[in-house]
């Protein structure tokens, strides 16, 4: 669509517009989210269409596309977008931008890179990376084999599914030993931030990504009685992967983590890919998908549905051979 001359007069440029949302924006959400907001407007958004008023659909594809074969990953490239669309329809809200709507297309995942990763996940397959039954129990006996503080962090995620930063930020004064349950009440991350003019990164110890988030897992007995060894005689304010007041940050913890798949002979995965595969587990073992995804701390259970729920022949035939002896 063309702007006429009458309509571009009242009408900013994109880093105009983005400035102001940023202003509005940093009073609504964390200081982290607002960081991360920064660095995609700084290095992704403003120096491709800064001085630009308005976008056509082939602008934001061809974007898309050339971040990609930058070698962005899709989900990387979908959180530019979702800034993108935000600060477009903060400034037509605001009479400052025109109305603009772009349908995107990004590329088939083909899955090349995960194809003959043991089994894990094949080319095409739906869902996130899990371990396979095999490599979860071998790290879970591990463990137990070889108790400390720091392979503590990797058996909660395996058993609770809890995030990195999560567990970073575990204190032991948030494990109810009588009760048999764990408060997830805070989280640690490393940011890239602005503060003073200057970029640099930052450690965070804040709030869990958002108010589901913060939430109570129960124990397993077998968790509990290796917390229970662990404790002795750490107080309350001291970090359970420490033992001290000073948490692990997740890029250290994560590097641990990258060495014990090593000395295990296990296939790569992120660190993230232990909650997944605690996700997948519990929707393997029947586990109704509500407790799931109150147990993963999801906002909205079509999170959790769409990440791991996606039913085989199998399963299929299962539900149905279930329905059939019901009905006789």
């Amino acid at each position: 669509k063309q702007i006429n001359s009458k309509d571009m007069e009242k009408y900013k440029t994109i880093g105009e517009v983005a400035r102001m949302w940023a202003e509005d924006k940093k009073k609504y959400v964390k200081f982290s989210t607002f960081s991360a907001y920064e660095v995609i407007l700084t290095h992704h958004i403003l120096p491709e269409f800064s001085g630009r008023t308005m976008l056509s659909e082939d602008d934001v594809q061809e974007f898309v596309l050339n971040k990609l074969r930058g070698g962005l990953s899709p989900k990387t490239v979908k959180d530019i977008l979702m800034v993108l669309r935000m600060v477009a329809g903060f400034g037509e809200r605001n009479g400052v931008l025109p109305r603009m709507r772009w349908r995107v297309r990004f590329p088939t995942r083909q899955g090349i890179q995960d194809a003959g990763r043991d089994g894990r996940k094949a080319a095409g397959s739906l869902g996130p990376e899990v371990l396979s039954m095999a490599d979860h129990r071998k790290m879970l006996r591990y463990i137990r084999s070889n108790l400390s503080a720091a392979n503590i962090g990797i058996y909660l995620s395996l058993t609770t599914g809890m995030r990195i930063g999560e567990i970073c930020g575990l204190k032991w004064g948030d494990i109810d030993m009588t009760a048999g349950i764990v408060r997830v009440n805070r989280t640690v991350e490393r940011i890239y931030t602005a503060r003073g003019g200057r970029w640099h990164t930052e450690l965070i110890i804040g709030s869990p990504k958002t108010v589901c988030s913060a939430r109570e897992i129960p124990l397993t007995e077998d968790l509990m009685g290796l917390l229970k060894t662990l404790r002795s005689s750490a107080s309350d304010t001291d970090f359970v992967l420490t033992g001290s007041g000073k948490p692990t940050e997740p890029r250290t913890y994560r590097n641990r983590y990258n060495k014990l798949l090593v000395q295990l002979g296990i296939p790569h995965i992120k660190f993230h890919g232990l909650r997944h595969s605690f996700a997948t587990r519990c929707i393997e073992s029947e586990c109704d998908y509500k407790t799931v995804s109150a147990l993963l701390g999801h906002s909205d259970i079509r999170t959790t549905l769409n990440l791991y729920v996606h039913p085989g022949l199998e399963q299929k035939r299962r539900c149905l051979d279930r329905m059939a002896r019901a009905m006789e």
